[in-house]
C-alpha cells in the first residue's frame, strides 16, 4: 500500500491559479485525489485546471474570493454535493507585490492570508469534525519565522496564520482533524518583494544555492495531506531550503 495514495479523497485548494497553489493541486491530483480549485482570477483558474490535465469529473474549478464567506460556503456546499466529502483544505490564496504594498495592501494581505484562511477553515471544519478526520494546511512566507524587512504585511500575516494553525490544531485535534502550516521560502517564478541584490544574498545562504521548484512545495503539501503525517499537528514545516541555518 502506498501511504501517499489519496485515491477517493477530496481536496479543496485555494489560490489554485497561482504558482504554488497549482503545484499543490497537481501533487494532490497525481496522488489520486479529486481536487476543487478556488481562485478569484478566472483566467488563471482555467489555465491551472488545463495544466493539471485531470480527466472530467476529477476537478472542479470555482472562481471565488476567499474573503467572501458566502461564496466560499457555496463552494463547499457544491463540493460536498458533488463528491460527498472534503478531506484536505489547502489555504494557499496569497497576495503578492504590488498588491500587498501601501496601507490598502497591508489590509488586503491580512484579509486574504489570515481572514481568507479562517473563512475557508470554518467552512469545512464542521464537516471534517463530523467525519472524524481532516487535514487543514496553510501556506505562509518563511519571512514570518525570522522577520522580513520591508515586507511587514507578508511577515505579520504569516505570523498570524501560524497562531491560527496552532489554535485549530488544539481545537479540532481531539476530533481527528489536524492543522499544519508550510513556511515557504524563495520559489522559482514566484513574485517577490525581495530586491534582486538581496535575493542573491539569500540564495548564497542556502546550502543548495537555489530557489525551490514549485513542485517541491507541492510535494510538502502532499506529504502533510497523506497518512504519513497523521501524528503531525500544529507544526510549521519550513520549506525554505535551510534559510535559517
Amino acid at each position: 500500500m502506498n501511504p501517499l495514495d489519496l485515491t477517493g479523497r477530496v481536496a479543496l485548494v485555494t489560490g489554485a491559479g497561482g504558482l504554488i497553489g497549482s503545484a499543490a493541486a497537481r501533487a494532490l491530483a497525481a496522488a489520486g485525489a479529486h481536487v476543487a480549485l478556488v481562485d478569484r482570477d478566472g483566467a488563471r483558474l482555467s489555465a491551472a485546471a488545463a495544466e493539471i490535465g485531470l480527466k472530467a469529473g476529477e476537478a472542479l474549478p470555482f472562481e471565488a474570493d476567499v474573503t467572501d464567506a458566502l461564496a466560499i460556503e457555496r463552494v463547499v456546499d457544491h463540493v460536498l454535493s458533488e463528491w460527498g466529502r472534503i478531506d484536505v483544505l489547502v489555504n494557499q490564496a496569497h497576495v503578492g507585490p504590488p498588491e500587498d504594498e501601501g496601507e490598502a495592501g497591508w489590509q488586503r494581505a491580512l484579509d486574504v492570508h489570515m481572514g481568507g484562511a479562517r473563512t475557508c477553515t470554518e467552512a469545512v471544519a464542521a464537516h471534517m469534525v463530523e467525519r472524524g478526520a481532516g487535514r487543514i494546511l496553510s501556506g505562509l512566507s518563511a519571512g514570518a519565522l525570522e522577520g522580513a524587512p520591508g515586507r511587514t504585511a507578508e511577515a505579520a500575516s504569516g505570523g498570524g496564520l501560524i497562531a491560527l494553525t496552532r489554535t485549530w490544531a488544539r481545537e479540532y485535534g481531539p476530533a481527528g482533524v489536524t492543522a499544519n502550516a508550510v513556511a515557504i521560502g524563495l520559489v522559482e517564478g514566484a513574485p517577490t518583494l525581495v530586491p534582486a541584490a538581496e535575493r542573491e544574498q539569500v540564495l548564497a545562504r542556502l546550502p543548495a544555492r537555489r530557489a525551490a521548484r514549485p513542485e517541491e512545495i507541492g510535494a510538502v503539501y502532499l506529504f502533510l495531506a497523506s497518512d504519513l503525517a497523521g501524528f503531525m499537528n500544529g507544526a510549521v514545516v519550513a520549506a525554505d531550503g535551510g534559510l535559517r541555518l
